[in-house]
């Protein structure tokens, strides 16, 4: 009789998960070094920018200079592999999180320190932090992202989407846009069509904010200032009609005064995520907001031990609870952030601008528009490459959470060691998905796995670059 069909490894999962970002490159050599640089990403031990890609892969070090030119390649495009990887998330992941059949998106800024004075984008930041293991002023690249909610298991997880630079550069004295602009832009490059929710802090609590996401039948879920106000809708008046328009807003509500006489609010146990126990107070109303003329649902919410604060959501339809739930889940992408900044390096890039005009310590913007158009389009190449790196290291840490998600026994069959923190109902991290692979890696080299088109291309690629220096030697 013959053996049955043997189970799929973690690698070989990976590899067939990948392979539907290929229409996102020009060429097939392109796509494979993507895959190499991916793949790297996923198993190395230290964050030391390319060298460690090299390393954890045993690639030869004259490849070195060939994962530097793929990330300036202009096969990759940029935008399609972004749409791609957001399909790819909806379909990988059996468990979306989802709120009255919408889905669920998380979005928010990240600050990358980085001192090259070479290095276009980077610029003096400010951080908002009540952390004192920050400072309150860096040098560095300014990003937003966006990120997808998933169920794991118990627990939530937020997939990365995409991460731009969106500050440090400006290209144009005609170019108007602001940081809500760009990040309405990234959205509409992830092209999803599904309706969804989009999750932000209280700075995208803006009516530029609202209007796009409206105008595509999403909604906004945020915070709004302690100082904001809306207004009920003007009551019409009896008698003879007067000439004009007729009043749209009434009497004017600070929102803050929704959080007095805690006693008459509603009371309910906590539905913040991993809250146990707690009962928080809320008080809903549907006011008009100004910046945007519509009718809003603010939901006035006390916690114990967290203080207080006000939500806004434009879905009127959402109720109270549910909308405390999403806020609540918000922090997510923090959880995201870190382990991006940690574990995968995703930020951790060193490509420096040769011919770049120095920058000054604590510099500000870079205005472009004077400058050549050489100087531009080299500017440009530069910044390709820096978010090419980003985006492998999106698509890998996605990929760990998609196979923690969709083979958990697997992982923990391949980790090798041994952890105390092993818990029934929480999915494996991206630390021991990543552990797990690189338990597997020199199997998968060996070409033992089912799928070994990446091996059969580094050997490849090696075996060309030994012939071509015995050319040079002979």
């Amino acid at each position: 009789m013959p053996d049955r069909e043997q189970p799929l490894s973690l690698w070989a999962i990976w590899w067939n998960a990948i392979q539907l970002l290929r229409p996102g490159f020009s060429r097939l050599r392109t796509f494979m070094w993507f895959v190499i640089a991916v793949a790297g990403l996923t198993v190395r031990v230290d964050l030391l920018g390319v060298t460690s890609i090299v390393r954890a892969l045993n690639l030869r070090p004259r490849l070195y200079p060939k994962l530097l030119d793929h990330f300036h390649s202009s096969g990759i495009k940029l935008d399609r592999l972004s749409a791609l990887w957001a399909q790819a998330a909806l379909k990988l992941f059996p468990h979306l999180v989802r709120f009255n059949g919408r889905l669920v998106l998380v979005g928010d800024g990240i600050k990358a320190p980085k001192r090259g004075k070479k290095m276009p984008a980077v610029k003096l930041l400010h951080q908002q932090s009540e952390s004192n293991t920050k400072p309150e002023y860096i040098m560095g690249h300014s990003m937003q992202a966006v990120g997808l909610l998933v169920h794991a298991a118990k627990s939530v997880f937020c997939v990365p989407l995409a991460v731009r630079i969106h500050e440090g550069l400006v290209w144009s004295n005609r170019d108007k846009r602001t940081l809500l602009d760009k990040m309405l832009g990234l959205l509409d490059i992830l092209a999803i069509k599904v309706p969804f929710y989009f999750v932000a802090d209280a700075y995208y609590a803006a009516g530029k904010m609202v209007r796009g996401l409206l105008e595509h039948g999403n909604h906004l879920v945020t915070r709004v200032k302690s100082n904001a106000v809306a207004y009920a809708r003007a009551t019409p008046k009896k008698g003879r009609k007067k000439k004009g328009r007729p009043r749209t807003y009434g009497e004017k509500t600070k929102l803050k005064s929704m959080l007095k006489d805690p006693k008459s609010m509603q009371q309910v146990a906590s539905p913040v995520y991993g809250e146990r126990g707690v009962t928080i107070q809320y008080r809903v109303c549907d006011l008009l907001w100004r910046p945007v003329g519509l009718l809003v649902r603010f939901v006035a919410v006390i916690h114990p031990t967290r203080g207080a604060c006000i939500l806004m959501c434009t879905d009127t339809t959402l109720c109270a609870v549910d909308i405390i739930r999403l806020y609540g889940l918000r922090f997510k992408i923090e959880c995201s952030f870190k382990q991006a900044v940690r574990q995968i390096g995703s930020f951790a890039y060193h490509f420096w601008m040769k011919d770049m005009i120095p920058l000054l310590y604590r510099n500000g913007n870079q205005y472009l528009h004077r400058k050549s158009a050489d100087y531009r389009t080299r500017v440009k190449r530069k910044i390709h490459a820096y978010h090419a790196f980003i985006q492998a290291g999106v698509v890998a840490q996605g990929l760990l959470q998609y196979l923690a998600v969709a083979a958990p026994k697997l992982v923990w069959e391949s980790f090798g060691s041994w952890l105390r923190t092993i818990r029934p109902g929480i999915p494996p991290s991206e630390f021991v998905v990543a552990n797990a692979l690189r338990q597997t890696l020199p199997e998968f080299l060996m070409g033992t796995s089912k799928s070994n088109s990446l091996t059969k291309f580094i050997v490849d690629r090696q075996d060309i670059e030994e012939m071509r220096i015995l050319r040079l030697v002979s």
